[in-house]
């Protein structure tokens, strides 16, 4: 049996290639060049690299303005905001606790990532969005007033706006009509239901699925698959996380993405090569590149 640290094997290339978008390359082991090109061997030949705090928002900039295939996300993860505000241990960099920084900290921060979403390899604004699994009612206030400013950056700069939504589906969908949606709004790591999908398919929201549709459990994952517009569907690995059965367990990369893609194509009752063309083409409207 594998061990549950040994890395997956390299699936069968895709034949035609598709884009990961959304990825943490910074929480993967080896270099950067080593998972594009083991991404590229099966036919990822694109990758959204995300920021969830200053450091790896910059960090995200500067590894897109190297690589022509990586482009860029900048923001505060929702489980930063409040570990901003209030020295929250449960945060996102999980580094310990912080001294609280107050609202000032949030502002500094939120110009920081106003500045990096004007970059031109920078085309989202995200993860950002509504954490209610992890943040308590203490935090809601902060990670709502980040929400909504990272909404404001990413109109402002015509920049793509990516979600964490996380068993706050209805607070998200509130926000972001009373703020009104950027003109390319990402649903990341989608976790919502079919009923959900159809809200989203209204507003013209794109819904990017990960590895977890793959679960035993995920039923309503698939349900949603089914039902969303083709045109707005998106794929993910979200890696190092939610690593696609049969290697739950086992650290995700981008080379994985042909393991949910076919998943997907069953799910939808499609050709693996149409709906690649389909992810491919859609990823690259749905971040302007």
């Amino acid at each position: 049996m594998p061990s549950h640290a040994e890395a997956p094997p390299l699936p069968d290339p895709l034949r035609v290639p598709v884009a990961d978008s959304h990825t943490h390359l910074d929480m993967q082991s080896g270099t950067v060049q080593e998972g594009l090109a083991k991404a590229a061997s099966v036919g990822v030949t694109t990758l959204v690299q995300v920021g969830c705090d200053l450091k790896g928002s910059r960090w995200a900039a500067e590894t897109a303005a190297e690589y022509e295939v990586v482009h860029a996300t900048v923001a505060l993860h929702p489980n930063e905001a409040p570990r901003i505000v209030h020295g929250d241990p449960d945060g996102w960099s999980r580094q310990g606790a912080r001294e609280p920084g107050g609202e000032g900290a949030l502002d500094e921060a939120l110009a920081e990532i106003d500045r990096l979403a004007g970059l031109p390899q920078v085309k989202g604004v995200g993860e950002t969005g509504l954490d209610h699994f992890r943040t308590g009612p203490e935090g809601k206030a902060a990670q709502e007033r980040s929400f909504r400013a990272h909404i404001e950056i990413a109109k402002r700069h015509g920049k793509t706006l990516v979600i964490h939504d996380r068993d706050a589906h209805a607070d998200v969908l509130r926000v972001l009509k009373e703020e009104g949606a950027p003109e390319r709004t990402v649903f990341h790591c989608y976790s919502g239901d079919a009923e959900m999908a159809e809200l989203c398919a209204e507003n013209g929201y794109f819904m990017s699925f990960a590895g977890n549709m793959t679960f035993k459990n995920a039923q309503p994952l698939r349900d949603a698959l089914a039902v969303a517009p083709l045109e707005l569907v998106l794929v993910e690995t979200d890696a190092p996380f939610l690593t696609p059965a049969p290697y739950r367990g086992r650290p995700n990369a981008p080379y994985l993405i042909p393991v949910t893609v076919r998943a997907m194509a069953a799910v939808r009752g499609l050709d693996e090569d149409a709906l690649a063309t389909a992810l491919a083409a859609n990823t690259k409207r749905a971040f302007d590149y």
